[in-house]
């Protein structure tokens, strides 16, 4: 279960990554894209955090985190220097693809009969958990 301080160091992290993830992208040159940091989970010892990108359009989403992981030490330095008054130190970060919408999005085209996956298994992925 996660503490207080957890989800609260979480909630900053979040918000500013969010931020500093779309400048950084945007100086390098990245367009006509939407991110957003969808969930951040922090370790009890607050020494790690992951964070799961919503990326769209969904078919650059590993290219991207790709980019995202080259430019951790960059973009953890900016979000340290937003949260300098609320955090001691900053947590290591790692960044994961979240395929939700996809997934929630392959359900419903299941559900309406365009897709079946039933005489299709191939249709909706084996997902796998972070």
């Amino acid at each position: 279960m996660e503490s207080n301080r957890q989800k609260k160091i979480a909630g900053i992290l979040q918000k500013d990554l969010a931020e500093v993830i779309q400048l950084e992208l945007k100086a390098a040159g990245t367009q006509n894209l939407i991110i957003s940091v969808t969930k951040v989970k922090v370790t009890p010892d607050l020494l790690q955090a992951k964070a799961h990108l919503s990326i769209f359009p969904s078919e650059k989403s590993e290219q991207i985190v790709e980019e995202i992981r080259t430019m951790k030490s960059k973009i953890k330095h900016q979000v340290a220097t937003r949260t300098k008054n609320q955090l001691r130190r900053m947590p290591e970060l790692e960044f994961f693809n979240d395929d939700s919408i996809e997934y929630i999005n392959d359900l419903e085209q299941a559900f309406k009969g365009k897709n079946d996956p039933i005489k299709n298994p191939d249709l909706l992925n084996k997902r796998k958990k972070n």
